[in-house]
C-alpha cells in the first residue's frame, strides 16, 4: 500500500485528473524543476512593476491567455507570468497532483521577485497551485481564485476510488489533508483574497467559491458571483465587468 504522501502522484489519479494539451509558445520562459522543464511565458513590460502570476485551468494551456488576458493586465500596469504545468504546452514531464506542488518553488525562484511584488491567480485546478504559493509565500501582495476548488478530496473521488489507488479511504483523506487543506491554507494567509465564480458553474459548483471566500475572511465585496459564464466562460461572458473587478482588486493591493 502506498504511503499517504505518494497517493497523490499515483499514475491512475494523474491520468484521470489532468487533461494536458500540447500548444507551443513562441518564446517560452523555461523553468527547470525536478524531472521536468516548464515552458512558461513572462510578459515583462516594466521591470519596476509588480507581476501577476497566473495558473490556468485543466484542459487549458498558457498560450490560451497570451492575447486578451495578457494585454488587459499589462494595460493595468502589471507584468504577467503565465505558469505552465508538466506535460502541458511544450513542458516536459507528466502532470502529477502532488509533485506539481513542488513546482511552485521552482517557478518562484526562477522569477527572482520579492513576494510583495506578486499577486497570484489560480483558475479552477490552478487554484490548487495558487493556494500552495500563498501557503509557502504568505508575503505575496494578493491572491485571486477563479472557479476555484475548495474540497480537493471531493474532486478526486469523482474520478477514482481509493481502491483503484491501492489504498483505503482513510489514507487518501490523510494525503489530501496533509498537502491540500485549502481551509487551513486560507486561514493562515493574511493577504487580500478575491474569489470569482459563476452562479451557473456545474463543474465546480459555486458552493466551492462560497467556502473559499468564507475561509479567507475576505470582505463581502471580494466575493464576485457572476450570473452566467459557467465554469469555462467567466471571463469571456463577463469581460467588461470582469476587467473592472480585476482593476479594482489590483489597484487596492
Amino acid at each position: 500500500m502506498p504511503i499517504p504522501e505518494t497517493i497523490l502522484d499515483h499514475p491512475i489519479l494523474s491520468a484521470r485528473y489532468f487533461f494536458p494539451r500540447r500548444d507551443p509558445l513562441a518564446n517560452p520562459f523555461l523553468v527547470e524543476v525536478e524531472g521536468a522543464t516548464l515552458a512558461c511565458h513572462y510578459e515583462e513590460t516594466d521591470p519596476g512593476a509588480r507581476t501577476l502570476v497566473h495558473f490556468h485551468g485543466n484542459g487549458e494551456v498558457a498560450a490560451d491567455y497570451l492575447h486578451d488576458f495578457v494585454g488587459a493586465t499589462t494595460h493595468l500596469g502589471w507584468n504577467v507570468f503565465l505558469a505552465e504545468y508538466r506535460g502541458y504546452g511544450t513542458s516536459t514531464g507528466t502532470p502529477s497532483l502532488g509533485v506539481m506542488l513542488e513546482d511552485v518553488l521552482g517557478i518562484f525562484q526562477a522569477l527572482g521577485r520579492n513576494e510583495s511584488d506578486l499577486v497570484v491567480y489560480g483558475r479552477s485546478v490552478g487554484s490548487i497551485y495558487a493556494l500552495e504559493w500563498a501557503h509557502r509565500y504568505p508575503g505575496i501582495a494578493g491572491l485571486i481564485l477563479e472557479s476555484g476548488i475548495a474540497d480537493v478530496l471531493e474532486r478526486i473521488l469523482l474520478r477514482v476510488t481509493p481502491e483503484e489507488l491501492g489504498t483505503g479511504r482513510e489514507d487518501l483523506e490523510t494525503a489530501v489533508a496533509n498537502r491540500l487543506d485549502h481551509r487551513a491554507k486560507l486561514h493562515r494567509f493574511e493577504g487580500p483574497t478575491l474569489v470569482i465564480h459563476a452562479a451557473d458553474d456545474d463543474l465546480v459548483p459555486p458552493s466551492h467559491g462560497r467556502r473559499l471566500h468564507e475561509w479567507s475572511g475576505a470582505p463581502p465585496e471580494h466575493r464576485i458571483l457572476f450570473d452566467q459564464g459557467g465554469h469555462n466562460g467567466v471571463i469571456s461572458r463577463n469581460w467588461s465587468a470582469y476587467l473592472q473587478v480585476l482593476e479594482r482588486f489590483l489597484g487596492s493591493v
